[in-house]
């Protein structure tokens, strides 16, 4: 039987997270609160009560060999240090690649989370 995964947050860590859990075979759905993907990188000109943000000059303080996943490096014609709309391009091509982006839902805020009755 298929375990059923949830993945909350679409950002860096949630993408890497998704991808690991239908790469081993996992039911996996990944639940976002806001229209889009990238979480923190994804900068919105509008304040929106309970999410972080960035703001809208923010460069990555690591070389893209280090802000890259390890299976999809940054394309060399990107800068080495990415302003956050490049790093939101680069997230998105990885949501791309490995075709995360049908297993993601939108808008979509998680209230509350608990443990299944038959979790192993």
């Amino acid at each position: 039987m298929v375990k059923t995964v949830a993945v909350i947050g679409a950002g860096i860590s949630g993408l890497a997270a998704l991808k690991c859990c239908l790469e081993v075979g996992l039911d996996a759905i990944c639940y976002e609160g806001s229209d889009d993907i990238g979480g923190l990188w994804n900068f919105k000109e509008e304040v929106t009560e309970g999410r972080a943000s960035i703001y809208q000059s923010v460069f990555t303080n690591a070389c893209r060999e280090m802000m890259c996943y390890p299976d999809l490096p940054i394309p060399e014609d990107y800068p080495n240090y990415l302003h956050n709309a490049v790093f939101l391009k680069y997230l998105r091509l990885y949501s791309e690649h490995f075709d995360l982006q049908r297993h993601i839902k939108l808008k979509t805020m998680v209230l509350s989370v608990r443990k299944c009755p038959d979790f192993s």
